[in-house]
This record gives structure tokens, C-alpha cells and sequence, in this order.
């Protein structure tokens, strides 16, 4: 552990724009907290990382549950002491399921992981940023064009990410005072799993089913790497980052 090396926990590490992001953050020089649900996936982006893998740490996570994310956090501080950047990141999605057909189960799974496990993560990066020396710290919550614009049949995954521009407003405000930044990154069609159904066909606002474009997953980690670069005096408070030609400007 070098002096002056930055500390960071990545959920949602065991693939796409999770994956990405903690790759690109070790190669930067920081020390990187792997959390997912599959061990064998974080195990992967470790391996990925070569020589850089040495300073990651992997904790399987269901960022859903009080104590795996306390268990992750307690982790995070037993090998590196304090945090400096959490990327709230994790998420899921109920795909292409009507309205009138989404059960309560549905629901609840898609909130607990990408609304309440982020409120979970932010809460126990946010305590630890306030009580470590050099206090203060940065949250990056991954918002999602679907922050601003819904897609046909996705209510579940368009309220959750509504509401985390809600949490990161919160977050910025309530952290001012113990010099914690909270940003947000809105990412449209990036080529992962989740997004790169796009290069397929998806639904349209006008029930047709159109090819959209992609972007390289490894922008998305630029961008992270960016506003995590920022002193904390200055935050990158939202920033989109989109496929040029994919349709979200006119939307519907």
C-alpha cells in the first residue's frame, strides 16, 4: 500500500460497466474492492487486472442485504483502512415485461438491488468518509439514461433509477458538510450483457422493434475514472454518457 494510494469499492464488479470501471480505477493506481453476487465472476475481473490484481480485494455482495453490505464495508476497511470512492453501480432489470404483468416479486427484486442496495452501500461508504482521517470522500450512483426517459415496459428499472437522481441530489447535499462529493453517471448503450440487446432490436415508444447503436463498455470506465480524478472541491454532478446515434434525445 503506497502512500497517498486512493481507495475504492466497485459494486456490480463481476461484469459490464462494473468490470470496466474497476479495471480501468487499478490501472490508475487504486486499491479496488471487487462486490458482487458471483464469486467466480469477481474472481475473473481480478485476473483480468494482472500485475494491478494484486491490489484488488473481492467480497461476493448482495448489496440487497444490511449485513452483506456491512460484511462488505467491514472488509473494505480491515484491508485498506478507509475508502475514498464508492461507485454504486450493481443493478437489474425485469426484461420486456408489460406493465399489467409485473408480479410483486418483480418489483420488490429489481427495488432492493438497485434502489435500496445503493441507499445500503452509499450509507456505510458515507459513515465511513465522515469518521476517517483525511475525512470526506466521493459516491458516483449509476443512474441510467432511463433516469431521464423510460423505455417501453420498464417500469420497475425506470422507477429505481428516477429515484437514485433523487438519492444523489440527497447525497450531495447531505455530504457537503464532511466534504463527501456524490455525482451521478447516466450511461446509454453501453455493450455489455445488459445493454448490448440493443445491437439486436428493442421495442420502441411506437411498438416497433428498431436496432439502436452501442458504445464500447470501456467509455463508461473513462468517464468513472474521471470524476473520481476530481479534488473534492469540484464534482462532476451528473454526466451522461450515450451512444451518439442511439435514439434518446425525441425519445417517445
Amino acid at each position: 500500500m503506497s502512500q497517498g494510494q486512493k481507495f475504492a469499492v466497485v459494486t456490480g464488479a463481476g461484469s459490464g460497466i462494473g468490470r470496466s470501471s474497476a479495471l480501468a480505477l487499478l490501472s490508475a493506481g487504486y486499491g479496488v474492492v471487487l462486490a458482487g453476487r458471483r464469486a467466480e465472476q469477481l474472481d475473473e475481473t481480478r485476473d483480468l487486472a494482472g500485475a494491478n490484481g494484486a491490489n484488488a480485494l473481492a467480497v461476493p455482495t448482495d448489496v440487497s442485504d444490511p449485513a452483506a453490505v456491512a460484511a462488505l464495508f467491514a472488509a473494505t476497511k480491515q484491508r485498506f483502512g478507509r475508502i475514498d470512492l464508492l461507485f454504486n453501480n450493481a443493478g437489474v432489470n425485469v426484461s420486456n415485461t408489460a406493465f399489467e404483468d409485473l408480479t410483486p416479486d418483480q418489483w420488490n427484486h429489481v427495488v432492493g438491488i438497485n434502489l435500496t442496495g445503493s441507499f445500503l452501500c452509499a450509507q456505510a461508504a458515507f459513515r465511513m468518509m465522515k469518521d476517517q482521517s483525511p475525512r470526506g470522500g466521493r459516491i458516483i450512483n449509476n443512474g441510467s439514461i432511463s433516469a431521464h426517459a423510460p423505455r417501453p415496459n420498464s417500469a420497475p428499472y425506470t422507477a429505481t433509477k428516477h429515484a437514485i437522481t433523487g438519492l444523489t441530489k440527497a447525497l450531495s447535499l447531505d455530504g457537503r458538510k464532511y466534504d463527501i462529493a456524490c455525482g451521478q453517471l447516466d450511461v446509454g448503450n453501453a455493450a455489455t450483457d445488459m445493454g448490448g440487446r440493443m445491437a439486436k432490436g428493442v421495442p420502441q415508444a411506437n411498438g416497433e422493434i428498431a436496432v439502436e447503436a452501442v458504445m464500447d463498455v470501456g467509455e463508461c470506465a473513462r468517464a468513472i475514472v474521471y470524476m473520481a480524478s476530481l479534488p473534492l472541491e469540484a464534482n462532476v454532478q451528473f454526466l451522461t454518457v450515450m451512444a451518439t446515434k442511439m435514439p434518446f434525445v425525441g425519445r417517445g
